[in-house]
């Protein structure tokens, strides 16, 4: 029974961070733990690379891309044919696959890059938070408000990253690396907009699993929107400053 009681307190205390991060939290409120994209400037472009988990000197590379101001840049890490024996395979993910998938690449034998422009449609806004890291869980979210001119029948697909921010010189890199840990999308239409409204929102919160590795301290978020065409509409990353 105190096992069971154990449990479901911690449940319940996991989802209330992810109610946190949606519900705009002042950062000061939970000790700099929860952070947002509040007051950021919204990046200009995206700026993906991708590594064979194979290749460990992709990882070191001097001509790695670095991101150029006011781009956000993504770090993924795809597994590669030695499995769990891969250099890299300790920050490998399927995730990279199924990005690269999306973008209809096909997976590098060694490292890829691209840079997609931000198309910032005017008067949208979109929103990332996340909560504090407790019991290998973190409640994140993300929140995109539409311009009032779009199309009755528009769709969007949204993707919030958990990342985790790796100073240059980490393990040998050239570049500061926001390496991905983990991802949520969701797909949201016009339809699902309360009728009438020309302020509403589309709000999604999760709870997101932090791997295995990932320093708590390091972690941050980041999310963009795509339309119907895959081009990127909008995107935002959260500025987490740890406490001492």
């Amino acid at each position: 029974m105190k096992n069971l009681m154990t449990a479901v307190s911690t449940l319940r205390t996991v989802q209330l961070l992810a109610l946190a991060a949606a519900s705009a939290a002042a950062p000061a409120a939970l000790a700099q733990s929860s952070c947002s994209s509040d007051r950021q400037a919204q990046p200009v472009a995206l700026l993906e690379r991708f590594i064979n988990a194979d290749c460990s000197s992709c990882w070191t590379d001097a001509k790695t891309p670095a991101a150029k101001v006011g781009q956000l840049a993504l770090d993924w890490v795809l597994p590669g044919s030695k499995g769990d024996d891969a250099p890299l395979s300790a920050v490998a993910s399927r995730d990279g696959q199924r990005r690269l998938q999306a973008l209809g690449i096909t997976a590098p034998a060694e490292a890829f890059s691209q840079r997609a422009p931000v198309q910032q449609t005017p008067a949208s806004r979109l929103r990332v938070a996340k909560g504090p890291v407790m019991s290998a869980y973190s409640g994140a979210s993300i929140a995109f408000r539409p311009s009032a001119a779009v199309k009755p029948d528009a769709a969007w697909t949204a993707s919030l990253v958990l990342i985790e921010q790796l100073p240059r010189g980490t393990e040998g890199t050239p570049v500061p690396r926001n390496l991905v840990r983990n991802i949520v999308q969701v797909r949201w239409t016009t339809d699902q907009l309360p009728i009438g409204t020309k302020a509403a929102e589309f709000l999604e919160s999760r709870v997101m699993n932090v791997p295995p590795g990932a320093k708590a301290e390091r972690l941050s978020v980041a999310g963009w929107v795509e339309d119907e065409q895959g081009r990127i509409v909008i995107a935002a990353q959260a500025r987490c400053v740890t406490g001492k």
